[in-house]
């Protein structure tokens, strides 16, 4: 396997582990979450300020869920005042607000320069070694993050926020709260989110404002709705998808004999068609969400 492939694979499985945890907001319980980077950055930052600390990959660990955490908390705190559409806009202004701040604590952040030069996750291998147990970390993570969710979605407390999601005065009416159920699966997902962006801000060795911008989010957004809203299989299968396509644009490119300046542009042709396409001709996505099931846990 060439290294193109394995870092084309290793930025699939980790877009795929973000998309599982927005699936659990979006899919599964029907919050319209516009911030979702701003999760998945909180664990980038937390490694890289931990790094900046002289501190271990657990205190990334811990700083990045500590942040993600905090952020899903303001975002679910939002969520008691405002319906849903304007909880979507209020979380992606939150997202851009956080962007902004980290860019502008220049002492703390590296402001817009942001942080580089952080280690590898496998230092002591050679370049070959270290790709590929940096890719064998990441399809372990995402088959460990799948099984949750497939856990999660499949018991009575999965249940419970797909009545949410369909009926939330049927759920409030069945002795849930609303609230807490959306302040659970928020700072679930956002853990989920930033233990991916700890791995990511190691593997890329670096840390910036510019990679948590609103059209981040609207990538993941694409994976979910055309893997698929609710089926955590899709989504994987729409994280793949897309990253796949977006690797070969170059290639696309030069084919069509196009200058580097229509990269950008085509990919984000891709993620506005995407989108698009999918909520006009089929809005239930690639693999459609399976009604009934087992429900385990009992």
């Amino acid at each position: 396997m060439s290294d193109f492939l394995i870092h084309v694979c290793i930025m699939a499985s980790l877009y795929s582990v973000v998309a599982l945890s927005l699936n659990l907001q979006v899919g599964i319980t029907g919050l319209v979450n516009f911030g979702q980077i701003i999760l998945f950055g909180a664990g980038a930052y937390g490694a890289a300020l931990a790094f900046s600390g002289h501190m271990g990959l657990w205190a990334a660990f811990a700083a990045g869920i500590a942040m993600a955490s905090a952020v899903a908390l303001l975002f679910a705190r939002l969520g008691r005042d405002l319906g849903g559409d304007y909880w979507g806009i209020a979380t992606l202004a939150v997202a851009e607000a956080c962007r902004i701040l980290l860019r502008e604590f220049d002492g703390v952040t590296g402001g817009a320069q942001g942080i580089s030069g952080l280690m590898p996750l496998f230092g002591t291998l050679d370049r070959r070694e270290a790709a590929l147990a940096t890719l064998v970390t990441c399809l372990l993570l995402l088959a460990v993050v799948f099984w949750l969710c497939q856990r999660l979605t499949r018991s009575h407390y999965g249940l419970a926020l797909k009545i949410l999601r369909e009926e939330p005065l049927l759920a409030a009416s069945l002795g849930y709260s609303p609230i807490a159920l959306r302040t659970q699966v928020l700072v679930m997902s956002g853990c989920i989110a930033a233990i991916g962006g700890v791995i990511f801000a190691h593997y890329v060795s670096f840390v910036g404002p510019d990679q948590l911008v609103a059209a981040e989010t609207f990538l993941i957004w694409a994976m979910v709705v055309v893997g698929g809203a609710g089926n955590n299989l899709g989504v994987v299968v729409g994280a793949f998808l897309l990253q796949f396509l977006f690797a070969f644009v170059p290639f696309a490119k030069d084919f069509l004999g196009l200058s580097s300046d229509y990269v950008a542009a085509l990919r984000l042709t891709l993620v506005g068609g995407g989108l698009l396409t999918f909520l006009l001709w089929r809005p239930q996505g690639l693999i459609p969400e399976r009604i009934g099931g087992a429900i385990h846990g009992k």
